[in-house]
């Protein structure tokens, strides 16, 4: 799938113009995973956000020693959003469920967005906002059915 086309099917990247998808595209670098490769660990440097143009990944927590999918993303998701916001380490680790191919976009890549396209990078924000806001209703539902 062509870098264009798989930014503007992801929800980050929703509301932005083709010129502006263009822009990021160019400055995405391309990466892919075998099933089972783990994309980065929790508590690793946050530095960039994925956005899956093929394949599916498992979101992973440390449990009690041991690892707990917490969740399974198929493109065209995008995660280590969190990392564009805070630059905080990774809160999870990722690994390839399926073969992947992604996007990659480093916080450097996103900040020179920035300055190219102020209303796309707001864009970007705001998207990023909503889908870190649903993960935390999501969230607070299952451990409210826990209590």
């Amino acid at each position: 799938m062509a870098p264009v086309e798989a930014l503007g099917r992801s929800p980050v990247f929703e509301l932005l113009s083709q010129a502006e998808l263009v822009a990021l595209a160019k400055l995405c670098r391309a990466v892919s995973w075998p099933a089972g490769e783990v994309v980065f660990h929790e508590g690793d440097p946050g530095a960039s956000l994925f956005v899956l143009s093929t394949g599916e990944v498992e979101v992973l927590n440390r449990h009690d020693g041991s690892d707990k999918v917490i969740t399974v993303l198929s493109a065209p998701a995008a995660f280590g959003e969190m990392a564009l916001v805070d630059r905080e380490a990774r809160s999870a680790t990722v690994r390839a469920r399926t073969p992947c191919e992604a996007l990659e976009l480093t916080a450097e890549a996103f900040t020179a967005f920035r300055k190219r396209s102020r209303d796309g990078f707001t864009f970007v924000v705001i998207n990023v906002a909503r889908i870190l806001s649903s993960r935390l209703r999501e969230t607070s539902q299952r451990l409210a059915e826990r209590l």
